[in-house]
């Protein structure tokens, strides 16, 4: 049964620009900490539902289609891994897991389930919107060592897990790039750092950067592999 604390929060038509958030945690305390520090007057972002077990977060996850949902991994007792997947599928919403867990193995089943980041709630305010910032903008936000050890692990024949980590991992400036490369394959360099508004300089920088992330070694990598995954459109988040 829901909980009379789990809510829908109505639309503010003042903030119909702001990340909308979705709070799951069983913790009453925690939830009301992080509605105070979400819902600040200069955070950007509004929390539009909380929820505290499994069943009223993929209710209200199917029903409001949040931009952001920021998960606890214990519910009472109850991991939430089984119902990440689903949430993660909800429209265009991207699932931060906020965790006083340092399992590592359960850690990376949620990445591997959907998860977008992983952040410590012994993490400090600004950092927890910072995460909630990046991963609604489609990037990765992962401890430098935790995403090392996932792509060695990952990175084995057949590992389509591994891609898509590493396409996770790109920044929304990363994808606008590839995605002016896939249309503009012949495009010299300097043309197509004037297409995107930067300099060469910044443009090889990105590209240094893109090269390493997917493991490709030039321009014509970069461009076959791109047109193999698909990644000559933006995501919708974008």
């Amino acid at each position: 049964m829901t909980d009379m604390n789990e809510r829908q929060h109505l639309p503010n038509v003042h903030t119909h620009t702001s990340i909308r958030v979705m709070l799951v945690d069983d913790h009453k305390t925690m939830l009301w900490g992080l509605e105070r520090l979400i819902g600040g007057e200069h955070s950007g972002m509004r929390v539009v539902a909380t929820a505290s077990d499994s069943a009223a977060a993929l209710a209200q996850a199917l029903a409001l289609q949040p931009d952001v949902i920021v998960l606890d991994l214990d519910l009472g007792g109850v991991s939430s891994l089984a119902i990440l997947p689903a949430l993660a599928q909800c429209g265009s919403t991207r699932v931060l897991v906020l965790t006083a867990s340092h399992d590592q193995a359960t850690l990376d089943q949620a990445i591997l389930k959907g998860a977008r980041g992983v952040i410590s709630k012994d993490a400090p305010a600004e950092m927890v919107l910072k995460a909630i910032e990046k991963v609604y903008h489609g990037e990765l936000w992962l401890e430098q060592a935790m995403l090392g050890r996932m792509m060695t692990q990952l990175t084995q024949p057949g590992g389509a897990s591994a891609h898509a980590i590493a396409v996770a991992s790109l920044t929304l400036k990363e994808r606008k790039i590839i995605a002016a490369l896939v249309h503009g394959s012949g495009t010299p360099t300097k043309l197509l750092a004037d297409q995107l508004c930067i300099s060469e300089h910044t443009l090889r920088n990105h590209l240094t950067s893109i090269y390493r992330k997917l493991g490709v070694y030039n321009r014509l990598e970069l461009y076959a592999y791109a047109s193999k995954h698909q990644l000559g459109e933006l995501p919708p988040a974008s």
